[in-house]
């Protein structure tokens, strides 16, 4: 943070306020029903994850800056999660039916943070076996939530259908907006190009695991996973196609002013 204070402020603004606000007006167009409304802004609120470190870089962002997002964004989500969720619940008047306890959501976190923790040290004591380690460790990270993205459909097999339909276009418009905003944003505020890359993806790309895992752990409730199951189907080609726009759109501008 400290070398690019300007660029993490920036990113965290739109992950922890723009991009709630924008999902919540979101919710009020598609008018979704009140489950599927609180999935959407649960996975508003959740930070990015090894998935976008990984577009990041193979889009040409700052890797580092995602990972210092990344971090910071995991620690401030243990307040910032459960208050808008809480919120959400509340507009939907379903706090009778479902609670986000601030222990349970505390004890999700440190199943995250202490990996990552672990994660850091094992890079700092032993640097060689860590780079050996790194590109199952990405795999993984890809391969972890589809699996869980396929069981949470199978779960919900029978009211699949339903739930596209009803969150499909608004999943759509969210992971279309989320990385442009994490993109245009920054860049209005002079915010580098590779830097801007590197918001872009931290905030167009969320754990959709942690929305699963939360919603199905602590919520106690499968519908409310299902916007992020949902979301997590569409985000790797739709993440995939925005990169490809950027890069060429980049490009295109160099050769331009090289001319």
């Amino acid at each position: 943070m400290g070398k690019h204070p300007k660029a993490v402020f920036v990113a965290l603004i739109c992950q922890l306020v723009v991009l709630p606000a924008i999902c919540f007006g979101i919710v009020l167009l598609f008018d979704l029903p009140p489950f599927l409304g609180i999935g959407l802004l649960l996975l508003s609120a959740s930070p990015g994850g090894t998935t976008a470190n990984l577009f990041s870089h193979l889009f040409r962002g700052d890797v580092a800056l995602n990972i210092t997002l990344t971090a910071i964004n995991s620690i401030v989500a243990i307040a910032t999660l459960p208050i808008i969720t809480n919120l959400a619940i509340g507009y939907f008047d379903q706090s009778d039916n479902v609670t986000m306890p601030l222990a349970e959501v505390v004890k999700v976190f440190a199943l995250i943070l202490i990996p990552v923790g672990i994660g850091m040290l094992v890079r700092s004591k032993s640097p060689g076996f860590a780079q050996r380690m790194d590109k199952p460790v990405r795999m993984a990270s890809a391969v972890i939530p589809a699996v869980l993205v396929l069981g949470i459909l199978a779960s919900e097999w029978e009211n699949v259908g339903e739930y596209l339909a009803d969150v499909g276009p608004a999943a759509i418009l969210f992971c279309v907006i989320s990385p442009v905003v994490g993109f245009v944003v920054p860049r209005a505020f002079g915010i580098v190009e590779n830097r801007a890359i590197a918001s872009s993806f931290e905030i167009g790309v969320h754990n959709a695991t942690l929305a699963i895992f939360v919603a199905e752990n602590v919520l106690n409730e499968a519908e409310i996973a299902v916007p992020a199951a949902v979301y997590g189907l569409l985000m790797f080609p739709l993440a995939a196609l925005w990169g490809t726009f950027v890069i060429k759109k980049i490009t295109t501008a160099s050769e331009s002013v090289a001319v």
